[in-house]
């Protein structure tokens, strides 16, 4: 995703907006983090918050604007006033998946939000019921073929990660297996360990202790290359998909107008955090993988994943949400 260029006159604007001596001073007050996911689901976003308090000096206090999956979080951010004192911790989905599976969104992802950097995410994992015969992604392709229609796989909703990444192991292995929509993975794990589902492709924070205890069986991780907390477990494009990529992400992002200086700011401390061995190892403990780039690097991978997931979406077959 490319930096967007403003023109002279937004810079203009800009400049107006928020003086030159207050952007060489920011931060000078509270900075309000919207984060769009309710309490207890935002350990790794208050923890990045309270380093960046440290780092900036001054209080960094999460919002929790829950709603939408995300999309009322985002747009909030999006229409805050441009002065660095709101940002967004937003998901990969409100940036690069919704834009094509909704039909509208109140904000648009590229023009009214500038990327900040990203902070970390995760891939899913493919586990399976522990009385699943299956042994590796092989020998499940091999029994969904076996059983058609009959394997079952829990997701947390349509156009969820965990849903796509269902959609596109269905299409791509060629078998015909039931998606099942859950309210969230609470639900979805609660129904694989008693055997009313087959498998799911889900967060590590749901499922990893539960591989580590034997009651699932997890065959694959969904991200392009291995991970550090199991790193013995194959990626799908090893397990015979090749280019199978579906992971999730959190960024920060401002809103679009938020003057350069304080944007580049606030990209080099996060980048710093991330790389901080006491934050690596809470990620790692979690089951998620640091990030940190700069915007114009985020901004680029934004371009790069946007029609990526619309491919996605589209060869699912998904309708988009009105």
């Amino acid at each position: 995703m490319r930096l967007i260029r403003f023109t002279v006159c937004s810079a203009f604007l800009t400049a107006a907006t928020v003086p030159a001596a207050a952007q060489a001073n920011y931060p000078e007050g509270t900075i309000r983090l919207i984060y769009g996911f309710s309490a207890g689901t935002d350990t790794m976003t208050r923890m990045v918050a309270d380093k960046l308090a440290a780092a900036l000096g001054k209080p960094v206090v999460v919002d929790n604007v829950t709603g939408a999956g995300g999309n009322i979080a985002a747009d909030r951010t999006a229409k805050a006033s441009p002065d660095g004192y709101t940002l967004g911790m937003l998901t990969g989905a409100n940036i690069t998946i919704n834009v094509s599976l909704y039909n509208k969104l109140p904000f648009d992802p590229v023009n009214d939000l500038a990327p900040i950097t990203q902070a970390f995410g995760y891939p899913n994992m493919l586990v399976v019921n522990s009385g699943v015969p299956a042994k590796s992604v092989a020998e499940l392709v091999a029994l969904a073929h076996a059983r058609p229609g009959t394997l079952t796989f829990g997701h947390s909703g349509t156009g969820t990660t965990q849903h796509l990444s269902g959609e596109m192991f269905k299409s791509r292995a060629g078998i015909a297996i039931q998606g099942v929509p859950y309210r969230g993975p609470p639900q979805i794990v609660t129904d694989l360990l008693s055997g009313q589902l087959t498998m799911s492709f889900n967060t590590p924070l749901a499922v990893l202790p539960l591989t580590q205890e034997g009651k699932l069986r997890a065959l694959a991780v969904t991200s392009r290359n291995r991970v550090a907390f199991v790193p013995q477990l194959p990626t799908m494009e090893e397990s015979g998909s090749p280019g199978f990529e579906t992971t999730v992400w959190f960024g920060l992002f401002a809103p679009a107008r938020t003057p350069k200086p304080i944007i580049d700011k606030l990209s080099r401390e996060a980048v710093k955090i991330t790389a901080l061995p006491e934050v690596r190892k809470k990620l790692d403990d979690f089951g998620y993988v640091p990030l940190g780039n700069t915007p114009e690097q985020f901004a680029e991978l934004i371009k790069t994943e946007t029609p990526y997931w619309a491919r996605v979406i589209k060869d699912a077959g998904i309708k988009p949400i009105d």
